[in-house]
C-alpha cells in the first residue's frame, strides 16, 4: 500500500472503533543511507528503511496519540485499539485546537538519482575527499536521504509529499590540528568530495602549532559551520511560540532585537511540505531587517497565543516543548560586495573572505560544538570552538590559535550595532537530523566572550 492508502485505512479503523472521534494520521517512510569512513577508509555502509504511522485522536474531550512501525492489518488495528483505549483513560483536554482544515501543500526538492543513490556513488565522494586530503587521516560520512509521506484527518484534509537530500561531513587530521568541511544539498551531484577534502586538509595544515591567547572579548568572523549553531539554538529556544507565550524566550515580535543587517527566515526546502498536524509549510520571515516579526507555532500554541499554526508541529507530533522552525535560513549580505582576493582561499570560507579583510584584530572561528544553554530567557550559551581558530591582524589571517571555551548570549551578539558584516554568499550546512540543515553565510561580529583557553 502507498502511504496515503495506509493513512486512509487507519481512519477507517478509527471510524469503526470510535465513530465520534476526531483523528489525524501521519505516515512517514524515511530511507537513510550512510557511507562512513575513518582512518581514510570506508568502514561501514548502512541503510535504514523505516515506515512509521502516527495516530492522534480526540474522543469525548480527551486526547491521545500512538505510533507503530508495523503496517500490516494487525499492526494498524492494534495501533487504533491502543490509542482509543488511551484516549478514554486520558485527562480532559480543554485546549484541544481541533484538526487542520483541507489546504494545498507545495512540492519539495526531489532528485531521483539522489533518492536512489547507491553505496558506490557515495563512495566516489568519499574517495575524492580522501584523495584531496593528500595523505592526512580523514574521517566522516556521506549520506543520502529520501522521505515520502502522507497525511489524512477526519476533517477531510489529506496531503502527500516527498523530498531527497545528500550531505558530506568530513575532517582531515594532522598531529595537533583538525580541519572540517561540510555540505548539504538537494542533489548528490552537487556534493564535490575534491573541493570539500581540499578545504578540510588546508584548514588542518594551517592549524599546526597554535598559539594560546588570553580569554576576553574578541571581534570575530564566524564561518557558516559556526553560524549554524547560532541558528540551531535560536530555533530551539528563541523562535519557539510556546516558550514565547510562557515568557521563557527572548523573542518579542514587533521589537527591533537584531542588527538591521539580519533577515532570518524559516524556509522548508529539503524537509516535508507539511507538519505532523497536516498544516502546510511555507517560507516564514522570523526577522526582517533586525525586527522580530514572527515565531513558530503548532495548532495548540497558536491557539494559546491567539494566532494560527505556522506549520511547525514537530515531526513526532505536538509536544510540551513547542514548535520548532527546523529550516532556518539567514539571508546573505550585499551580493555586490567586492571580493577580498588577498584572504580568499581554502583556509577562509568564501563567505567569510570579504569580512576577514575588514578586521583590524580579531579571530576567525570555523566551528562551535558541545554548546549548552545556561539561561533560556537570555539565550546565554556556553560551548567550545573546534576545527580551527585563527588570529586576524590588519585584514589577514596570520596564525592559528588554540581552542577557547565561550559563554555568550546569542541575541546580544546579534543585537543592533553588534553585527559588522554578513557574508555575500550562504552555504547549506547539515544538522544532526536526517533531513534538516541550515542556510548560513559568515558573520562579522563586534564581540564574542571567550571565557577560557587551553590553560583553563
Amino acid at each position: 500500500m502507498s502511504e496515503l492508502d495506509v493513512a486512509a485505512q487507519v481512519l477507517e479503523l478509527v471510524r469503526a472503533a470510535a465513530g465520534g472521534a476526531e483523528a489525524e494520521v501521519s505516515v512517514d517512510r524515511s530511507v537513510l543511507a550512510l557511507t562512513r569512513f575513518a582512518t581514510s577508509h570506508i568502514h561501514q555502509n548502512v541503510a535504514d528503511d523505516t515506515t512509521s504511522v502516527r495516530l492522534r485522536l480526540h474522543l469525548a474531550g480527551r486526547t491521545a496519540s500512538g505510533t507503530t512501525t508495523v503496517t500490516d492489518p494487525a499492526g494498524l488495528r492494534g495501533l487504533v485499539e491502543r490509542t482509543v483505549a488511551a484516549a478514554r483513560l486520558s485527562p480532559a483536554d480543554p485546549g484541544w485546537p481541533g484538526l487542520a482544515p483541507p489546504a494545498p501543500v507545495r512540492e519539495q526538492t526531489w532528485d531521483e538519482a539522489t533518492a536512489h543513490a547507491t553505496p558506490a556513488e557515495r563512495a566516489e565522494r568519499v574517495r575524492d575527499f580522501v584523495a584531496a586530503a593528500e595523505g592526512m587521516q580523514t574521517a566522516g560520512y556521506c549520506r543520502t536521504v529520501r522521505w515520502t509521506g502522507a497525511f489524512a484527518n477526519s476533517a477531510g484534509h489529506c496531503a502527500t509529499g516527498r523530498t531527497a537530500s545528500a550531505a558530506l561531513d568530513g575532517i582531515a587530521r594532522r598531529p595537533g590540528a583538525d580541519g572540517v568541511a561540510r555540505l548539504l544539498a538537494g542533489r548528490l551531484s552537487e556534493v564535490d568530495g575534491v573541493v570539500l577534502g581540499a578545504r578540510a586538509a588546508a584548514k588542518a595544515a594551517a592549524g599546526a602549532d597554535p598559539v594560546e591567547l588570553p580569554p576576553g572579548h574578541y571581534e570575530v568572523v564566524m564561518e557558516p559551520n559556526a553560524v549554524s549553531d547560532l541558528l540551531n539554538n535560536l530555533a530551539l529556544f528563541g523562535f519557539n511560540g510556546r516558550l514565547v507565550t510562557q515568557r521563557r524566550s527572548f523573542a518579542e515580535p514587533g521589537a527591533d532585537q537584531f542588527d538591521p543587517s539580519l533577515t532570518l527566515l524559516d524556509d522548508p526546502v529539503l524537509t516535508a511540505p507539511y507538519d505532523s498536524e497536516g498544516t502546510p509549510k511555507r517560507t516564514i520571515p522570523l526577522v526582517e531587517a533586525g525586527r522580530t516579526v514572527a515565531v513558530a507555532h503548532d495548532r495548540r500554541s497558536g491557539a494559546e497565543a491567539g494566532s494560527a499554526s505556522t506549520g511547525h508541529a514537530p515531526p513526532d507530533g505536538p509536544s510540551s516543548w513547542g514548535a520548532i522552525p527546523l529550516d532556518m535560513a539567514l539571508a546573505p549580505g550585499d551580493p555586490d560586495a567586492p571580493p577580498a582576493a588577498e584572504v580568499a582561499g581554502p583556509v577562509v570560507d568564501s563567505s567569510a573572505a570579504e569580512l576577514v579583510a575588514k578586521v583590524s584584530r580579531g579571530l576567525l572561528v570555523t566551528d562551535l560544538w558541545y554548546t549548552r544553554v545556561l539561561d533560556e530567557r537570555t539565550l546565554a550559551v556556553t560551548g567550545l570552538t573546534r576545527n580551527g581558530v585563527w588570529l586576524i591582524e590588519d585584514g589577514v589571517v596570520t596564525r592559528p590559535v588554540q581552542n577557547f571555551r565561550f559563554t555568550q548570549s546569542y541575541p546580544r551578539a546579534l543585537a543592533p550595532g553588534a553585527v559588522l558584516g554578513v557574508g555575500a554568499t550562504a552555504a547549506r550546512v547539515p544538522d544532526n537530523w536526517a533531513l534538516g540543515g541550515y542556510l548560513a553565510p559568515a558573520l562579522h561580529l563586534a564581540s564574542w566572550h571567550f571565557t577560557g583557553g587551553a590553560s583553563g
